[in-house]
């Protein structure tokens, strides 16, 4: 089981970088392509099936908690940050977050993944649209901001990503300019992270099927494998945005992410 774990962790290190890299170039949450590489790794470091999915989506969500402050720090700095959308947003985006722990619980673990690959589907779509809105809407009012930040924490939650990739086209269908949608929304996958993680870590919580060294959902071998380079190759990832074709390259990962989510769904 120890060099299971090893080679596990070893991976993730990879894994991680990657991650990191494709984040910082694309301006997209790591969990879109850290869930379906978890689900494929788990089983060969032993990992029951049954514990399969939660444990990918705590663990992703774990490690974006990590990547999405230095991303908020970085753009707070940078006045990206409109902290009135945020705060409409918050209530909302805290319950959906922790309220996608509990769904993935009542959910039946072998349909767990052909939610998440729905989920990634839409995204992929979206991605490969890129729909940019020519009349801006003002933002509706603090309830309904709190309904749409409660359905952007659920589903995020429940992919176990942080969101970016559904509040940013929220805010600009709002007409929020871009950079400052893209700025609140790495506070607001903060937020989203956080909550999802700590819902997913109580649920978790003497479950008879855990590996050791988890804390709750959270497997910490992963965890630190994917965040101790993840964090590092980020800044590199956002050095050649300048350098490559950035459109292109998104649509190639939107494919990417096609054939993943059918492959799960079919699964």
């Amino acid at each position: 089981m120890h060099e299971s774990m090893m080679w596990l962790f070893s991976m993730c290190l990879i894994l991680g970088s990657v991650v990191g890299l494709l984040a910082g170039l694309l301006g997209i949450g790591g969990g879109l392509l850290v869930v379906p590489a978890l689900v494929w790794l788990l089983p060969q470091a032993g990992i029951a099936p049954s514990m399969l999915m939660h444990i990918a989506l705590a663990t992703s969500l774990a490690s974006i908690v990590m990547t999405s402050m230095a991303s908020a720090r970085n753009h707070f700095r940078l006045g990206n940050v409109d902290f009135s959308v945020v705060k409409v947003l918050a209530p909302g985006i805290i319950v959906g977050g922790l309220s996608g722990s509990v769904v993935a619980e009542l959910v039946p673990a072998q349909y767990l993944p052909k939610v998440f690959a729905v989920i990634v589907l839409l995204l992929a779509l979206q991605m490969m649209l890129s729909l940019r809105v020519t009349h801006a809407r003002p933002l509706p009012s603090a309830l309904a901001s709190a309904a749409g930040g409660c359905v952007i924490g659920l589903l995020s939650s429940l992919a176990g990503i942080g969101g970016g990739s559904l509040t940013v086209p929220y805010l600009s269908y709002f007409g929020v300019e871009m950079r400052r949608a893209i700025g609140s929304a790495s506070l607001v996958g903060f937020l989203i992270a956080v909550s999802g993680m700590i819902g997913f870590i109580f649920a978790g919580v003497g479950s008879a099927d855990l590996p050791a060294y988890s804390v709750g959902y959270v497997y910490l071998p992963a965890l630190v494998g994917i965040a101790a380079t993840s964090m590092i190759t980020t800044r590199y990832g956002a050095a050649l945005v300048t350098r490559l074709p950035t459109a292109t390259l998104k649509k190639m990962f939107a494919i990417l992410l096609l054939i993943i989510s059918i492959k799960m769904f079919m699964s």
